[in-house]
């Protein structure tokens, strides 16, 4: 794989520019930094397959395109499926001969929303890694179907105002504990699992290089922090980002051939939990007195967490 250099930011950002800006995603939306560093991060061809959703809608609204590179839309479930097939095939015809460019690297991604990955595309997503396909996902985790008004989902953490649990006089709003898709995709297969956060750009720049570098199935969660729906200005993005990997409500870390665990940041100053949760308006109603024992629960569990992980890690198993 050609490897582009991950040294200089100013360097990086600009190094292969396939994914313009003419795009309509929203102002401060972390998807498209996300796309143009996995973009930028090879001179290797690429194949992209995106579900419906924010990143589709807004980067190809007919007749114009974001995307510098062979893309193929599919529908809302079956990313996943549709850069297997193209991986198939490809594999397929460069056996009979029949590719006029036999030599040159091609690497096939995928793209979801944490709606397409976490709920309505699993079962697609878990049949292309069973079957060993040599792409990479990428899941923008966002916490809610942000392209269709603010559902929740399953990545959608405990607490979370959103639609469609809704917080008020008899709900502090979603009850559930966020889904561990790191954990379900490395025990599912793949052959390396990353999650990863466009605030550390050379941390994530790094992942994807190994994901596309690694032969077989990669999977890799990219927290993409929502300016919509998670209601903070769209000039915090980034900051809203230090707080989630500061706080390790979202560690970044790696998992390889399902077993061998590393942690890839380690934060020197942790910051409380319910600073990460004071910085967005989806969960302004715990701070209410009656809703204290949620925040304490938050607490918990993100340190149970990171124990967890120290653990693993330790261990190697």
């Amino acid at each position: 794989m050609a490897i582009t250099s991950t040294k200089n930011l100013k360097e990086f950002s600009t190094a292969n520019d396939r994914f313009e800006g003419a795009h309509l995603l929203c102002p401060g939306c972390a998807h498209s930094m996300i796309v143009r560093e996995l973009m930028n991060c090879t001179d290797d061809n690429l194949v992209i397959a995106t579900n419906t959703g924010c990143l589709e809608v807004s980067t190809a609204v007919y007749p114009y395109t974001s995307w510098d590179t062979s893309w193929i839309h599919i529908g809302f479930e079956n990313a996943a499926t549709a850069a297997a097939g193209a991986e198939a095939m490809y594999k397929a015809r460069k056996r009979k001969g029949t590719l006029k460019n036999p030599d040159a690297p091609v690497k096939f991604v995928a793209f979801g929303g944490d709606g397409s990955t976490y709920d309505i595309g699993f079962q697609w997503l878990s049949g292309a890694v069973e079957r060993g396909h040599d792409f990479t996902y990428i899941c923008l985790d966002n916490e809610n179907y942000a392209n269709t008004g603010g559902q929740r989902s399953s990545s959608t953490p405990i607490g979370a105002n959103t639609t469609t649990a809704p917080a008020g006089r008899v709900s502090y709003g979603k009850k559930e504990n966020k889904k561990d898709m790191m954990a379900i995709m490395a025990a599912n297969g793949a052959s390396y699992v990353a999650q990863v956060a466009p605030n550390k750009w050379k941390n994530m720049a790094q992942a994807f290089q190994k994901a596309l570098a690694t032969e077989g199935p990669c999977y890799i969660n990219a927290i993409s922090a929502c300016t919509t729906e998670w209601k903070f200005d769209s000039k915090d993005t980034i900051h809203v980002s230090d707080l989630a990997t500061d706080s390790l409500v979202f560690p970044l870390y790696e998992i390889i051939d399902g077993h061998e665990l590393n942690i890839t940041y380690r934060p020197k100053n942790v910051i409380p939990v319910r600073d990460y949760l004071a910085a967005q308006g989806r969960f302004r109603h715990l701070f209410k007195p009656e809703n204290e024992h949620v925040l304490i629960e938050w607490q918990k569990r993100v340190d149970a967490n990171w124990e967890r992980l120290q653990r693993r890690e330790e261990a190697r198993v």
